[in-house]
């Protein structure tokens, strides 16, 4: 079991809440499958299970669905984590005008069509295990339907950036990732990993010891052990970048809160996502996962979430998330990189 609470640099100044005060409103939210209407194969199908829809293609078993409800859950995601980067989809010195990208895990789809937007200059592609991106894209954006842990058939040497992001729940080995991915890159090209770990973090001893978010957070930590794909392993991905020989790793660790509980503005909007995404999202999220390493059944999953719920929204437990960052060059290339943009991390950030 882990530690649930991870100290981090520069606590966050709490708004103040009428103590006491907790909106239930809501709090028993029931997960809902979706409409299967326009799909016409087994693996555009998926599988079912306790009413959620999961991935089929890949080696291993993905812990995440892959139904509407989930769509909309990481849509809804991409637009709060361009507020906790406030305003970047990614924070690498990438070179001005690049050539390949690579978006692995894409999901919808949403940040490969943002950053073709961004770059004309670039053939963006974005892979996945489920076939979920829209038909209408950027001229320069393009989705294939692959398995990232498995070997990479793309040309090696020929990518100038390469980005993953809240792959919950899906590696089950990360340095053999890091090791395709710099074999992938251009010399002197870019990766970039964004995620939570799941480990809850509080500075100010608001949440309490037997806090039903605290016993989540530790059941969250012990079944992804168990499943294979620890929710820790962002902390460790630095040190995965180093030891495959990459330059210039650079670690930014923000802290994302669970709910409206900030007192700063831009953090209150992240707070308000994410409890948005916890309260709607969160049977989606662990059901399998708790089923399926944990032995519980799906109706003590939850059962469970119900307290869980109520804590979320919870303004005065001061709980967030750490949200890791980790991008890191590969030796080599040119200079034609970007201005390094990456100001002082905010009060509510730490760096390494």
């Amino acid at each position: 079991m882990a530690d649930s609470q991870v100290p981090l640099g520069g606590a966050i100044e709490a708004d103040e809440w009428e103590h006491g005060s907790v909106d239930d409103e809501g709090a028993e939210v029931a997960s809902s499958g979706s409409s299967l209407t326009s799909i016409t194969s087994s693996v555009l199908r998926g599988k079912v299970e306790d009413g959620r829809v999961y991935a089929v293609y890949g080696k291993e078993e993905y812990g995440m669905p892959m139904d509407d409800v989930e769509l909309d859950r990481i849509d809804m995601c991409h637009a709060k984590y361009y507020a906790l980067l406030e305003k970047k989809r990614f924070i690498a010195p990438i070179r001005e005008d690049p050539q390949k990208i690579l978006d692995l895990g894409c999901g919808t789809g949403i940040w490969a069509i943002d950053v073709a937007d961004m770059y004309p200059s670039a053939d963006v592609m974005g892979v996945d295990i489920a076939a979920t991106q829209p038909e209408w894209v950027p001229p320069n954006c393009h989705f294939e339907l692959d398995d990232i842990e498995q070997e990479w058939a793309w040309k090696e040497n020929s990518f100038d950036f390469i980005f993953a992001r809240d792959l919950i729940l899906a590696i089950r080995n990360w340095p053999k990732l890091v090791d395709q991915i710099y074999t992938h890159l251009k010399p002197g090209g870019y990766a970039e990993f964004h995620c939570v770990t799941g480990i809850l973090g509080c500075d100010d001893d608001t949440l309490p010891a037997d806090s039903p978010m605290r016993k989540f957070a530790d059941a969250l930590y012990d079944s992804t052990q168990i499943f294979g794909t620890p929710i820790d392993d962002p902390t460790r991905w630095k040190s995965w970048f180093e030891e495959r020989g990459f330059e210039d790793v650079t670690e930014v660790v923000y802290k994302m809160p669970c709910n409206p509980w900030p007192k700063d503005q831009r953090l209150k909007l992240i707070g308000a996502f994410e409890m948005e995404n916890l309260l709607y999202g969160l049977s989606g999220m662990v059901t399998r996962l708790f089923v399926k390493a944990l032995k519980w059944t799906p109706e003590q999953v939850q059962v469970f979430l119900v307290d869980v719920r109520k804590e979320i929204k919870n303004r005065n437990l001061h709980v967030y998330w750490p949200f890791y960052v980790v991008y890191a060059r590969k030796p080599g290339g040119s200079s034609n990189t970007a201005q390094a943009v990456v100001p002082p991390p905010p009060p509510e950030t730490s760096t390494t």
